[in-house]
């Protein structure tokens, strides 16, 4: 699989406008600054700042836009009399381009709003501009294996009254325009989305997993392909790059544009059934002009009108339209495809998605690379399959890759196993060959995500994501998506136990309850079981630790440790964890409660001075002698040791400090700007 080109690059004039950031230019980071000095108010029901009782994203990059002349920001309405979140359901309809050259990011939204259970995850319903408006809107994108919330206000840049990015074809209609401007803020503003790919996107507003494909090299019967990749869920896009940017063939398609395919369809004609794709044109027009379009497409008139009206087609120039596979393959090079599992699509059983296992891991020095034991033991449902295989997708995500600002060149293998708990030592690894490997076909790639598709007869297998170089310290996402309920786990090195240096690498692990069980406290402990205050953690934790292995340490447990794990967790600010939020907290306190154990080699529940560094290591936090040395004044008991409850609090800390700076670091360059306003927020709410 060939990688795409990039869609909708950056021209040298729009580049060289782009202001570059000094550490000391504070009034760019304000983005309100130019509107001179507004009037700061609390909402006690809300908690956030509001400005004249309105909402006011003080942390939006405004500067980080193409164009700044003549842009005015308003308020939907400024905009119009009666402004609506969605009309009447959020559709693909509702999504037109404005100025950026976004449409990576717009056919995305377009695919995902084909499953009203994805969009309501990434858009969620029940905001509105009437029933408690405050000018505050919030979204959900997926990073990492978790859901976090960006909230923005409602302002938007406009010229002539008219808003000049994403838009509905309903003038009333604000989703996607607010969406456009959430997904900016995520990425560092407005001139972030003028380039990109829209596998990329649809990762972040799926949590699925993406292959991109040549047309070339898909399978002669496409639409079989296409056909089993639409009954599992997977949005697809697709371009052609053959030519010069949003410039077009002679039949209409443009070039270096993502279209989104919306479906497939064998039409019943005249002269027998003819196979269909269904494309969309994220501008909301310029449509194909070749045969079975809607402007010049004669063989329309094979079709009867209820046959039209069962596919949906629209005759009119709303960028939607119908081409022969024939025609898509001659006319488009590149398909992204966004793979969902079970977890993410839910359709009431009129899709098949994949089945996904995953699991967090760490690539440590002198450990060797970690291992994962695959069983295939259910066959495909495919009766032209006549080996009886088991397919799959392994996708290996690194983390963190902005911090560390390297991708580091990796690869994937699966080896035949002996047995489910099988594990290979390095002499059998250079004794075998492997089953499977990416290395073979694309050698080791620097990716973000490096997807393998596979289908292996059923048996037990072993799969092992590796680093180009030995010795590499890194973070990683293993996903492993197969069509039946096959298994997969973390496998065990022979010989461990629990004082070796080698941290489990699944996030399911043990010193503190599960999530269910979690769930169950969160109910018990908390307010109605709807959100968690500090108190509430402190009577929970308390109770758990008592109960557990670190027995006695709940006595170095203190309010204000719960203070900070609450603040540091909440999104809304409004000083309480919803279930979501206190779920996402609790990973977090079990991957770091096994390192805690991992580390604490005398089993004296605390962490010598020594073992700091290396136990932060393992949580993929590095840190300089100058920092270590804070740490002990900071953070240690008397006798220069971290209890388990501080090592949980310092970790805390340093992980939100750490996102917070990255989200604060537009450029990924390591350095950020912010004002006085800002630094305090920063500061003083944690």
């Amino acid at each position: 699989m060939s990688r795409a080109p990039r869609l909708e690059l950056f021209t040298q004039s729009s580049m060289s406008g782009t202001k570059k950031q000094s550490s000391t230019d504070s009034s760019d980071s304000n983005p309100w600054e130019s509107l001179g000095s507004p009037t700061f108010l609390w909402s006690p029901t809300s908690g956030i700042p509001l400005q004249d009782g309105l909402y006011m994203d003080a942390r939006f990059p405004v500067q980080n836009m193409p164009i700044q002349t003549d842009v005015v920001w308003k308020r939907p309405k400024e905009i119009c009399p009666f402004p609506q979140f969605i009309v009447d359901g959020a559709t693909r309809m509702d999504i037109c381009q404005g100025i950026l050259s976004d449409c990576w990011f717009l056919s995305a939204v377009a695919s995902l709003s084909l499953y009203p259970s994805l969009l309501d995850r990434v858009v969620p319903s029940g905001q509105s501009f009437q029933k408690g408006y405050n000018g505050c809107f919030y979204f959900r994108f997926w990073q990492y294996g978790e859901w976090n919330k960006v909230r923005v206000d409602d302002c938007l840049p406009t010229r002539n009254g008219q808003l000049i990015y994403m838009s509905s074809s309903n003038r009333d209609e604000f989703w996607s325009a607010l969406l456009e401007k959430a997904y900016a803020k995520m990425k560092g503003g407005y001139n972030a989305l003028n380039m990109g790919f829209p596998h990329e996107a649809m990762v972040d507003m799926t949590g699925g997993i993406t292959e991109v494909f040549t047309v070339a090299s898909l399978p002669r019967a496409l639409g079989s392909f296409l056909h089993s990749l639409l009954q599992k869920g997977a949005l697809i896009n697709c371009a052609n790059s053959q030519g010069p940017l949003e410039k077009s063939n002679e039949f209409g398609i443009l070039f270096r544009h993502a279209y989104s395919v919306t479906g497939l369809e064998m039409i019943k004609s005249t002269i027998g059934p003819v196979e269909l794709v269904r494309v969309r044109n994220p501008w909301g027009k310029i449509e194909w002009e070749g045969p079975w379009s809607d402007k010049k497409g004669i063989e329309w008139n094979m079709v009867s009108a209820e046959e039209q009206r069962r596919v949906q087609r629209i005759q009119q120039d709303d960028g939607e339209f119908w081409m022969s596979l024939a025609d898509f393959r001659q006319n488009f090079e590149i398909m992204e495809v966004c793979h969902l599992s079970e977890d993410t699509l839910s359709e009431g059983g009129v899709k098949k998605p994949w089945k996904c296992t995953s699991h967090h891991g760490r690539w440590m020095p002198l450990q060797g690379p970690p291992q994962f034991n695959l069983t295939l033991l259910e066959e495909d449902d495919d009766p032209s399959d006549p080996e009886l295989t088991c397919s799959f997708l392994l996708a290996l995500m690194q983390k963190h890759t902005r911090q560390r600002g390297v991708l580091f060149p990796v690869g994937l293998h699966i080896y035949k196993a002996r047995s489910e708990r099988d594990f290979l030592s390095s002499r059998d690894l250079s004794l075998l060959s492997p089953a499977l490997s990416s290395i073979k076909e694309l050698g080791y790639v620097p990716r973000r995500e490096l997807v393998l598709r596979g289908r292996l007869a059923p048996g037990h297998y072993i799969i092992i994501p590796t680093t180009e170089e030995a010795n590499q310290a890194g973070e990683f996402l293993l996903r492993v998506l197969t069509e039946k309920g096959n298994n997969t786990i973390a496998a065990e090195r022979p010989g461990t136990d629990a004082t070796s240096p080698v941290v489990p690498m699944s996030p399911r692990l043990a010193g503190l309850p599960s999530i269910n069980e979690a769930k169950d406290l969160f109910l018990k402990h908390c307010v109605k079981g709807s959100y968690c205050r500090p108190l509430d953690l402190y009577n929970l934790l308390t109770e758990t630790i008592a109960k557990g292995v670190f027995a006695g340490s709940e006595k170095k447990l203190s309010l204000e440790h719960c203070k900070s794990f609450v603040v540091l967790m909440d999104s809304q600010g409004m000083g309480r964890l919803d279930l979501t939020e206190f779920q996402a907290l609790w990973e977090k306190l079990r991957k770091w409660t096994v390192i805690f154990m991992t580390f604490d080699k005398n089993k004296n529940q605390s962490l010598d001075y020594q073992e700091i560094s290396p136990a932060l290591s393992a949580a993929g936090i590095q840190v300089d002698e100058f920092i270590l040395q804070l740490i002990g004044l900071r953070y240690t008991e008397p006798d220069m040791t971290v209890s388990f409850p501080g090592f949980l609090f310092l970790l805390m800390k340093l992980d939100s400090m750490m996102r917070k700076f990255q989200s604060f670091d537009m450029t990924g360059m390591g350095m950020i700007s912010v004002n006085c306003r800002q630094f305090l927020h920063m500061t003083m709410y944690n």
